[in-house]
């Protein structure tokens, strides 16, 4: 229990930090390429614009100094010799007219005319195709589009991106070692508060032994002085309750220590369900109910023999207690996708609006009334569920049909 506290506690402070790293990484790189891109498309159209004519087909691209006179996000007086581009025009019926290349010596007329016509085909008026980033005219007469080089600041893009997200890596590995580390301290509070309570339950637990024996024992010899009185026997009911209680009680905070089953073996699973089952089944027939069972054969899990041989005997108990008149009661135990499952099913009535979940939840009753006369303690499906969860399992109930429910226990 302890560690598994631990362990959330590191999981909830990962993923906290976690999820600041990643939107910080990814604040930072989106805010650099919708700004790289907006300068790229600034410096696209402007290049568009430096045209000698109106339409593409009077499209010339700028003589020197392109840039008198203008200014342009990142353009600097040496940008007419550093920025490189090419432009090609298409006729109305979408055939290549002209292809100007005149700043830039990398791309030939053949693979411009490759690339033009590879855009003129998406009907999009900018983007990025390959290393450029290419801008869209439209008119009656015909399409330009020019493609800027942008491998520079794709470049550097990709290089924010890596380096961003390796320290945002090595960011997590050094807070995760740190988080371990303080993790300690931080639910040291909480553990001694566990510590406590447990060392509380099981000393009141031992303390309640003797004087729960001393009235079981006096009534004992009450009634049998006094054979038949309903109050004495009421008593020794009550007793036998509390002494109950008080070691499930005890019981159930052991289960949180770090090793609740020291004494663990490889054992057939099968016949221990047998075993627990066998005083169930004619319980259930001395009280008019059906019982039936399907326990696969060959099954061999390894725990302690006695913990798993409780949940099948709550589950069971609990099944037969609560089960209506003349009700049925079924249990399955078996191998399925690599875990064991025990499931015991058996007719009841759950009034409307019932929250199975707390079903789990210690001296919870559905009914109270009910409850009173079955002589339970309230704490076994709790004590199954604490079980369950100490060998990393878990234990689900749900509703089945409109008088049903089925307890799922998969380790």
């Amino acid at each position: 229990m302890l560690k598994k506290i631990q362990r959330r506690f590191i999981l909830a402070a990962m993923a906290a930090f976690g999820t600041v790293m990643v939107l910080i990484v990814a604040g930072i790189n989106w805010a650099n390429y919708a700004q790289t891109t907006s300068m790229l498309d600034h410096l696209t159209a402007s290049l568009l614009d430096g045209r000698s004519g109106h339409g593409p087909r009077e499209f010339r691209p700028p003589g020197k100094g392109f840039f008198p006179g203008r200014e342009f996000a990142g353009a600097g007086p040496e940008a007419e010799f550093t920025t490189r581009f090419f432009t090609v025009v298409f006729d109305a019926s979408g055939n290549v007219e002209e292809i100007f290349r005149d700043y830039i010596s990398s791309v030939d007329d053949e693979r411009a005319a490759e690339y033009g016509q590879a855009v003129f085909g998406k009907n999009r008026d900018r983007g990025y195709y390959g290393d450029y980033r290419y801008q869209v005219r439209r008119d009656a007469s015909g399409t330009a589009i020019l493609f800027l080089n942008a491998s520079m600041q794709m470049h550097f893009m990709k290089s924010l991106f890596f380096v961003s997200s390796a320290i945002g890596i090595i960011s997590l590995v050094l807070v995760f070692f740190l988080v371990v580390f303080f993790s300690r301290y931080a639910v040291r509070p909480y553990i001694r508060n566990m510590e406590r309570q447990k060392r509380f339950i099981t000393d009141a637990g031992h303390e309640l032994k003797t004087p729960i024996a001393s009235i079981a024992t006096s009534a004992d010899i009450a009634a049998m002085e006094h054979e038949g009185d309903e109050w004495i026997a009421n008593i020794q009911k009550q007793a036998g309750r509390l002494g109950r209680l008080a070691g499930e009680l005890v019981a159930l905070s052991r289960l949180d220590e770090e090793t609740p089953f020291p004494d663990k073996c490889r054992f057939s699973l099968s016949d221990a369900a047998w075993e627990a089952a066998e005083p169930f089944g004619v319980l259930a027939k001395a009280k008019g109910k059906r019982f039936c069972q399907n326990i696969q054969e060959g099954v061999e899990f390894y725990g302690d023999r006695d913990s798993v041989q409780k949940i099948i005997s709550i589950l069971l108990d609990n099944g037969v207690k609560y089960s209506d008149e003349g009700g049925e009661i079924r249990l399955d135990v078996g191998r399925k996708r690599g875990k064991v499952w025990i499931q015991v099913f058996n007719t009841c009535d759950l009034p409307e609006g019932t929250d199975l979940n707390r079903l789990f939840d210690r001296f919870y009753r559905v009914d109270e009334s009910r409850s009173a006369d079955t002589g339970g303690t309230g704490v076994g499906l709790s004590m199954a569920q604490a079980i369950a969860e100490a060998y990393g399992g878990r234990i689900t109930a749900q509703k089945t049909g409109d008088n049903g429910i089925c307890f799922t226990v998969r380790i």
